[in-house]
């Protein structure tokens, strides 16, 4: 994992964004943000289990789904299922040594939650 500030890549309303191996933050303050960097830990995971380019189209469809469905972009990102596992288990400093293969599968459903 390599962890870089870069305040201008970031997208505007995001705090940080994962590309394997990278986790690009905005601010300074999130290098120390124990919560923060294990959601971006666990999108890590499940990007190298996808073998990086699939995890990306598939997150991206699943947003371009969700849009449909929601007609809101925050509630369709915070739909897609590996945000839901990223934010569901990012308070879990156990999660990754306990996670199985594919966890983001469970996470993904039609209703919202």
């Amino acid at each position: 994992m390599f962890l870089i500030v870069a305040k201008y890549l970031i997208p505007k309303g995001y705090r940080g964004m994962t590309v394997y191996p990278f986790i690009l933050i905005k601010y300074y303050k999130d290098q120390v943000n124990a919560v923060f960097l294990n959601h971006e830990k666990i999108h890590l995971r499940q990007q190298l289990e996808m073998l990086i380019l699939p995890f990306f189209i598939c997150y991206f469809l699943e947003f371009l789904i969700r849009f449909i469905q929601y007609k809101n972009k925050d509630l369709a990102y915070r739909n897609i299922s590996f945000e839901r596992e990223a934010y569901a288990n990012e308070t879990d400093f156990n999660y990754l040594k306990n996670r199985s293969f594919f966890q983001s599968w469970n996470y993904l459903t039609l209703k919202q939650k």
